[in-house]
């Protein structure tokens, strides 16, 4: 289905791209799936999610995430302005709600990358959201690739493995599982459940 440019008339409810939700442990490679998929297939849009930690080395404001202030979540949480968030690692995130909607009518396939957390409430506010949970293929991946990054400091990791530890459990809660094995593969079989072409 060819994307409709925007400002046009909105595409009806009945052929309209699902939202799409991937979500798994930290670690898991949801960000290197999205980013290899994105650049077979830039039609694909990500939301951007708005956070209140700090950048990476590396990252910018408004590409990877809008880096915000406390004061500013607290306003975008209360005005109603987000999809869903979450706290994180002592860290909050959220899904600007504008952005998604107005895509979705433009007949845009688009795809949140969010935590367990954001997935359920997701699923809450758009129960026709299509859930994708992320799988790694072992524990000891998982665990090897979040100390491998280093990034953050060990009590960071720690209180991501045991996040990992409580995202895993709640797997039969999404639609799909995919494990990420190979990103091309898992990339590959996102588009297909995206249905883009």
């Amino acid at each position: 289905m060819a994307a409709t440019s925007r400002g046009t008339t909105p595409v009806p409810p009945d052929v309209r791209p699902r939202l799409t939700v991937l979500s798994g442990p930290s670690g898991v490679g949801k960000s290197t799936v999205v980013a290899h998929m994105r650049k077979e297939h830039p039609e694909v849009w990500l939301s951007v999610s708005a956070t209140t930690r700090k950048p990476r080395p590396g990252e910018k404001h408004g590409v990877q995430y809008f880096f915000v202030s406390d004061e500013e979540m607290d306003k975008l949480i209360a005005n109603g302005e987000l999809l869903e968030w979450a706290e994180f690692a002592g860290n909050r995130y959220g899904t600007p709600r504008a952005a998604v909607i107005e895509r979705l009518e433009a007949g845009e396939p688009v795809l949140l990358e969010i935590d367990l957390q954001g997935a359920r409430l997701v699923r809450e506010s758009m129960p026709e959201a299509q859930l994708v949970f992320l799988a790694p293929p072992s524990w000891d991946e998982l665990v090897r690739r979040l100390t491998g990054r280093g990034t953050e400091a060990p009590e960071v990791i720690e209180r991501r493995l045991e996040a990992a530890k409580i995202e895993l459990a709640a797997e039969a809660e999404f639609d799909t599982t995919l494990v990420n094995t190979s990103v091309e593969d898992v990339a590959r079989e996102l588009l297909a459940l995206m249905k883009v072409v």
